[in-house]
């Protein structure tokens, strides 16, 4: 990680290095907390937050979900990133907002312990790499399944529900893959670790639904959008396994990552990144950069940021 100079935290803007919480922070005892992945991408219009105020909608949803009212409203938020990226001169970063329970009591209950908040922009490559992007990645079907939602919120980006796929990354890795793939609580297939994930057969697409314990992924979204304007048909439904391997495509989708092919999944052969997933690529990097006019309506470009108060009605 390239350090940048300045961190957004509880209002202020401070150094990197000087972004600070106490060690008896419950979220960090606990994981209560939310968070986001979005990106920025320098387009020829200048910086733009792709589709940022629907990742700060999301955020708030998410907090929701867990008890927690954030004050900062999104466009607040959006407000103060894009401040952010220009006071630490990116064009192109990765955008990691932050809401947690902080220092104040350490028992489970947490409705005690104020909520603090952080914002951080750095440049980050491709998520799985730029080879990855190009050439398709190695998958493993985890052995670990994906949260049921009888025990967590899978709709909510919540820090400690990673621990999942935590497990899951550090057992792909192990074996010497790229990416893991979690099925459900029903051997339905779901996500990867960070990803959504498609299935590309006889010229339509299938995605697991949001009743396979999904996060609702806004690239994924995104994609679904660009395949229908294109006359691709898409389903979202149960996804099984053996679809996997005798899709004729697989690509998987996510802010990190953007939109990576899959070329080959527990050592069974998909192939090249195909037709499909080609077309879909270029014209969701398109998207994101700016050229497609079409989607411009999802760009949140940077320009010149409004001031931020804290005293801006609650969402």
């Amino acid at each position: 990680m390239e350090p940048t100079e300045y961190i957004w935290q509880n209002g202020e803007f401070v150094p990197w290095d000087e972004a600070r919480v106490h060690v008896l922070t419950h979220g960090l005892h606990y994981g209560t907390g939310v968070f986001e992945g979005v990106r920025c991408y320098n387009t020829e219009q200048g910086p733009a937050i792709f589709r940022g105020r629907d990742h700060m909608k999301r955020l708030h949803t998410s907090g929701k979900l867990y008890y927690m009212d954030l004050e900062y409203t999104p466009e607040q938020l959006l407000e103060i990133t894009k401040d952010l990226i220009t006071r630490n001169g990116l064009t192109d970063c990765y955008i990691r907002p932050f809401a947690f329970r902080g220092y104040g009591e350490i028992g489970l209950f947490p409705l005690n312990s104020k909520i603090e908040y952080s914002i951080a922009v750095w440049e980050w490559a491709s998520y799985l790499g730029d080879e990855g992007k190009k050439n398709g990645i190695r998958a493993k079907i985890s052995s670990w399944r994906r949260m049921s939602p009888a025990s967590f919120i899978p709709q909510a980006k919540a820090s400690g529900q990673y621990l999942n796929s935590v497990l899951a990354k550090i057992e792909s890795h192990h074996a010497g893959y790229q990416e893991a793939i979690l099925m459900d609580e029903n051997d339905y297939v779901c996500e990867g670790s960070g990803e959504n994930i498609f299935v590309v057969k006889d010229g339509k697409i299938a995605t697991p639904s949001l009743a396979n314990s999904i996060l609702q992924g806004i690239n994924r979204d995104s994609v679904m959008q660009i395949a229908t304007d294109m006359g691709i048909p898409v389903v979202e439904r149960n996804v099984t396994r053996t679809e996997l391997v005798t899709a004729d495509e697989v690509f998987m989708t996510g802010t990190a990552a953007e939109l990576v092919p899959v070329r080959e999944i527990d050592d069974q052969l998909i192939g090249d990144p195909g037709p499909i997933t080609r077309q879909l690529q270029a014209k969701f990097d398109d998207a994101l950069y700016g050229r497609a006019p079409e989607y411009n309506e999802w760009l949140d470009f940077v320009g010149s940021p409004q001031p931020v108060t804290k005293d801006a009605a609650q969402v």
